[in-house]
């Protein structure tokens, strides 16, 4: 039996579990549609983002497809179970900042260290909302020195797009024409997604120049799970768990549910911080990075449709996750066959919005100095005692706010 405040901590739902009869009554093509676009969304950009940073680290086509099987198939089960029992849309993926975190990191430590860190972060997160510290901890740093780590470690996809449009431009330039065009009209973007316009042409330039080269086993199409003993060193511990926690509970999640509480849903914050921290120990062991409720998923599969039928669409789309995690290594292939500028162009222009986003938040209001100590310090890719620069970024702005920005953390404790 629970004690009380197992059950203070653990939202309950607020209606009662939908039946598979009622669910399927509830669902139509709207929701069908939302469910697929929200999909479309996490395997063209955000997939690409994984396999530029897998690749600039070394790991093989295996271990990248054993990555992607843990952040589609077990964020897609999360998805399916947690969108039942809420019956609303909770969609469940990976951190992209925390993605990009690993980058740097892969330079100087191993993978089994790295893999390390993501089942130290979850089980972070598992005891921060199992003891309901998690709001206590949301509220610990400034958003904009968190944001302006986040631009920091996100500005390298910008770089790259840039450098992509000049070393390749028979493939890149055409992506990014697309791209634009439909992002220019509300009529075409809400047609085909600017990304999902940006990797089709893209696939056509390439098959035109001939520059698409198979190098893996063409026969492998489902998934072969890679486990990984994770190895439990300090350094790794310091440079990733913090930053990541804090990239999932803050960013990731704070963003989450900020867009299902503008569409008019309630999410439960402990039970996702529990639903995370699980699922994270769990991917890890297949080398997954940490998983986190997304805001743009959600906020697709919210765009549209009746509030109270809207978990269909997260349904639909964990099981449409779930299916394209299990053929992870025939999308790996595909795309690892793409010349490096398709995946430089395609994560750079799926980072445009998020990089943007970024800068206004930690440059447009207080804390701007500190925010700009941590951009600094990170964007410099220093390393100290073995630490990566994410975490030196952070305690940097923190210290120099604290001491330079006084008013604005008076402000700020107020607020809290």
């Amino acid at each position: 039996m629970r004690s009380p405040s197992a059950r203070k901590i653990l939202e309950r739902p607020v209606r009662r579990l939908p039946t598979a009869a009622e669910a399927v009554q509830d669902f139509g093509p709207t929701y069908a549609l939302n469910g697929f676009i929200g999909l479309v969304f996490a395997t063209t950009g955000p997939l690409a983002i994984i396999l530029a940073v897998g690749t600039r680290g070394g790991l093989t086509e295996a271990e990248l497809a054993s990555w992607i099987f843990g952040s589609f198939a077990l964020s897609g089960v999360l998805t399916v179970l947690a969108s039942w029992v809420y019956r609303q849309p909770l969609s469940f993926f990976w951190t992209i900042p925390g993605t990009v975190l690993v980058g740097p990191a892969l330079g100087h430590l191993s993978w089994p260290e790295v893999v390390g860190a993501f089942l130290a972060t979850g089980l972070l997160m598992l005891v921060l909302g199992l003891t309901g510290w998690v709001r206590r901890v949301m509220d610990l740093l400034p958003m904009p020195i968190v944001t302006a780590m986040v631009a920091a470690v996100f500005l390298r996809f910008g770089v790259d797009l840039m450098l992509a449009l000049v070393d390749d431009p028979v493939v890149a330039v055409p992506m990014v024409l697309a791209f634009l065009v439909l992002s220019a009209s509300v009529t075409l973007t809400r047609r085909v997604p600017p990304i999902l316009g940006a990797l089709v042409v893209g696939a056509v330039s390439v098959a035109v120049v001939g520059s698409y080269d198979p190098s893996g086993d063409a026969t492998t199409w489902l998934v072969r799970p890679v486990l990984t003993t994770p190895e439990l060193s300090a350094g790794a511990m310091v440079e990733l768990v913090v930053p990541l926690a804090i990239t999932v509970l803050v960013v990731q999640n704070g963003q989450g549910v900020a867009v299902l509480r503008q569409a008019g849903h309630e999410p439960p914050v402990n039970a996702v911080t529990i639903g995370c921290g699980a699922w994270s120990m769990m991917s890890a062991m297949v080398g997954a990075v940490s998983t986190c409720l997304t805001g743009p998923t959600n906020a697709l599969l919210t765009a549209s449709g009746q509030r109270s039928r809207q978990y269909t669409a997260a349904l639909f789309c964990g099981l449409l996750a779930v299916v394209f995690g299990v053929f992870a290594p025939l999308f790996t292939g595909l795309m690892l066959a793409m010349p490096a500028a398709f995946i430089s162009t395609l994560g750079g222009l799926a980072m445009l919005r998020a990089l943007q986003s970024s800068f206004v938040a930690a440059f447009s209001g207080r804390f701007t100095l500190g925010a700009l100590v941590t951009f600094l310090v990170t964007v410099s890719d220093i390393q100290l005692v073995n630490i990566g620069a994410a975490f030196w970024g952070l305690v940097a702005g923190y210290v120099v706010s604290r001491v330079m920005e006084r008013h604005d953390f008076h402000a700020f404790s107020a607020r809290v």
